[in-house]
């Protein structure tokens, strides 16, 4: 069995994979295949997706029963020991920024109600 995700590919792309898998949801396909149709799968979306982005996982004789690919996106499969493990990406560290005052909207909400107190003459 394999579960085929992809983001921001051709349209063309996911009408392709739906000879072989089902789409059950837009852009996540699932199915079983034999290996060598799964390989010839995955070339495919890496020939097509272009600027897009895939993950494909499928069931394998490893302990973890399952195996992973992935094109262009931001968690990276790592073998750990013998398991594969999605490695996330740090996020950056945020600068700090000194805030100028009266650009918040607080900020903005105390100058109105400063000026709906005013007596009006």
């Amino acid at each position: 069995m394999i579960v085929l995700v992809l983001s921001a590919c051709p349209t063309g792309l996911r009408g392709d994979l739906t000879k072989w898998l089902y789409e059950i949801s837009a852009g996540v396909f699932v199915g079983k295949v034999s290996a060598r149709i799964r390989e010839h799968l995955w070339s495919r979306v890496e020939e097509a997706s272009g600027t897009g982005r895939a993950i494909m996982i499928w069931n394998n004789k490893s302990e973890q029963g399952l195996g992973f690919k992935v094109k262009d996106h931001h968690w990276q499969p790592i073998d750990l020991d013998g398991l594969t493990l999605m490695l996330r990406p740090a996020k950056p560290e945020q600068e700090s920024s000194e805030l100028k005052p009266g650009w918040s909207k607080a900020s903005g909400y105390r100058r109105a109600e400063r000026f709906n107190r005013r007596p009006r003459a």
